[in-house]
């Protein structure tokens, strides 16, 4: 069995670090910019609920069934949103990327990408992972353009799988990468953040 345990991953734009207590204020100041917890097919945090969301990711971590982070945007060293493993299988290893949401002044930056590259090169390249899934709202028509620009592929839709804060129940499209795919989905990541991708596999 793999063992997989919170690690800082630092890219081009931005540093992914574990969640800690300590970012409650910069997670709250990053939610209130753009007010996205009015987004209705999401489930953003509302800031004064922060604390008590990462409190839930930290307990998922306990169970080993998540490692949550917080998102630093190394232009000015400001936290602008979290990510996560999540629904971790240990035993194969597999892994869900999700539970992500960036301030919406980071929306467009290229920080979104830069999160992935880094998820996606240590799942694949130091864990091993065969596949990585994310899923997204069927609403959510701004994350499955951004999914599917990633080259995931889609698994299929989950009809009526998640009851959303509104109370109604969501369709959830599920993605995922395989590990034989994970080179090209790098190299188009890599190119999307102006890098050097010459040389690469």
């Amino acid at each position: 069995m793999t063992s997989l345990a919170p690690v800082t991953l630092t890219g081009s734009l931005v540093r992914l670090e574990p969640l800690l207590p300590e970012h409650e204020e910069g997670l709250a100041e990053a939610a209130r910019d753009g007010e996205l917890w009015r987004l209705w097919y999401t489930n953003i945090p509302r800031p004064e609920d922060m604390g008590a969301e990462i409190e839930r990711r930290l307990a998922l971590q306990e169970t080993g069934s998540m490692i949550p982070f917080a998102t630093r945007s190394l232009r000015d060293n400001k936290i602008i949103g979290m990510t996560t493993y999540m629904n971790i299988d240990a035993s194969l290893p597999r892994l869900e990327i999700g539970s992500t949401w960036n301030a919406a002044s980071a929306h467009g930056s290229g920080t979104n990408a830069d999160s992935k590259l880094l998820l996606l090169t240590h799942a694949f390249e130091t864990w091993g992972c065969p596949a990585v899934e994310l899923r997204t709202s069927w609403m959510n028509t701004q994350s499955r353009a951004a999914i599917e620009r990633l080259g995931d592929k889609l698994d299929g839709v989950l009809r009526q799988s998640v009851r959303t804060r509104d109370g109604s129940l969501r369709d959830t499209c599920v993605y995922s990468i395989v590990a034989a795919e994970w080179p090209q989905v790098r190299s188009a990541l890599r190119f999307r953040l102006g890098m050097d991708v010459l040389g690469t596999a």
